[in-house]
């Protein structure tokens, strides 16, 4: 490989990648990621780790626990996905991504192996950040699942402590029609006698949970049973409540456990999230007059508490630029959205990304009426040249939809 364009091309063209091509990309065992790390002396045993899975929030709370360990001292790998802008950002150390001679040296290196072997573009990116934070030295990495948990490719680790955020209803066609089956794949996670804190109670959820976590011998912990003073992040939005008092349990079984971390290390690790990791699309206010706010949120669950925030908002008139992928239960997310504002339909710029025009149509069904446009960026502009100062501007239904906008 050449350039890191080159070698970031070759990964994403040559070798299946669910974040593009959807279902096909989508493997249901870890064969794979083993010989791969096998192939690699097991990098994952290098370091020591924390696991975070979820329907939603497990991208925040990954960064927040990071930005936490930074501030305490600690060299922090973080692994993330998927990408907004470049493909480093799903692996960084103290914040910084990867550098790019990193990426291209470990694709010349091993691209006979993982050409010969069929890696998905997953794996290999497991691969690829296991390798540089062993190879780095870190001294905790915070590891977010892709998909699920059980199989997915993140799920070779035996980390000090593994977090599950909550259950809701995503990938159905991968994890399970029901929130319990969908709990069983997620507390995959759990391994023997590592601790586990889960972010949310349910009903459907919590004895699926406690079985494994018992079947295990592992201390489980539900985040709502802690008390804790009040503390702020500079993560904005409401649901952040959540996932901040998944963040304060996880910490406090942590230093249960010998890690040292002050009060004021939280405090500050808290209020810069942003600024120690890098994180974006989340509630994330790009410029006022008009107010423009974009977030990543896509399934049921993440749209309804965005939605929620978005109706307390002031403004005089509400657009909403909106793209979704293929794949998406339409019946179930447009409902959430308001009647009252004016649409911007486009189509993500990626294979996946459901056509505008179809966008438009499901929406006439429950009352969502705009526009099409012929991009993201062209649906955006429209919005700004249509929009008062006092008006509002939400831009979101999915990841790759925040990206071409940041």
């Amino acid at each position: 490989m050449k350039t890191y364009q080159d070698t970031v091309e070759w990964m994403f063209q040559q070798l299946p990648m669910y974040q593009r091509i959807g279902k096909q990309a989508f493997k249901k065992d870890l064969s794979n990621t083993l010989s791969l790390a096998e192939h690699l002396d097991h990098p994952e045993k290098a370091f020591k780790s924390i696991h975070v899975a979820g329907t939603n929030g497990k991208g925040s709370v990954s960064h927040m626990l990071a930005s936490i360990f930074q501030s305490a001292g600690y060299k922090t790998g973080l692994y993330t996905s998927p990408h907004l802008k470049d493909f480093r950002e799903r692996i960084r150390i103290n914040g910084l991504e990867i550098p790019q001679e990193d990426v291209i040296s470990f694709i010349d290196e091993n691209q006979i192996f993982l050409g010969q072997h069929k890696l998905s573009f997953f794996e290999m990116t497991v691969g690829m950040a296991f390798n540089y934070f062993a190879k780095e030295k870190v001294d905790i990495a915070i590891i977010e699942t892709g998909m699920g948990g059980r199989l997915d490719s993140t799920n070779i680790i035996t980390p000090q402590l593994s977090v599950i955020t909550n259950i809701g209803m995503d990938h159905t066609a991968y994890l399970g029609n029901n929130l319990a089956e969908i709990a069983g794949e997620k507390a995959g996670i759990i391994k023997k006698k590592v601790p586990v804190v889960i972010g949310e109670r349910h009903e459907e959820t919590a004895s699926v949970f406690q079985a494994k976590a018992k079947d295990l011998e592992s201390e489980i912990y539900f985040a709502e049973d802690f008390e804790f003073s009040e503390y702020h992040t500079d993560l904005k939005g409401e649901y952040q409540k959540k996932n901040l008092k998944t963040v304060l349990a996880s910490i406090k079984v942590l230093k249960g456990d010998g890690w040292k971390i002050t009060e004021e290390a939280v405090i500050n690790g808290l209020n810069n999230v942003k600024l120690h990791t890098g994180l974006q699309g989340r509630w994330e206010v790009i410029r006022e007059k008009p107010k423009v706010i974009c977030d990543t949120a896509h399934n049921t669950e993440g749209l309804k508490l965005v939605i929620e925030q978005l109706k307390k908002e002031k403004f005089q008139h509400l657009h909403i630029v909106l793209g979704v992928v293929s794949d998406k239960d339409l019946n179930a997310v447009l409902p959430l959205f308001p009647k009252e504002a004016r649409y911007y339909f486009a189509k993500p710029d990626v294979p996946r990304g459901l056509l505008a025009t179809i966008l438009k149509k499901e929406g006439l069904k429950y009352a969502l009426e705009g526009e099409v446009y012929e991009s993201v960026y062209e649906a955006f502009q429209a919005a700004e040249e249509e929009s008062l100062d006092e008006d509002l501007i939400f831009i979101g239904g999915s990841n790759f939809t925040v990206a071409e906008v940041l």
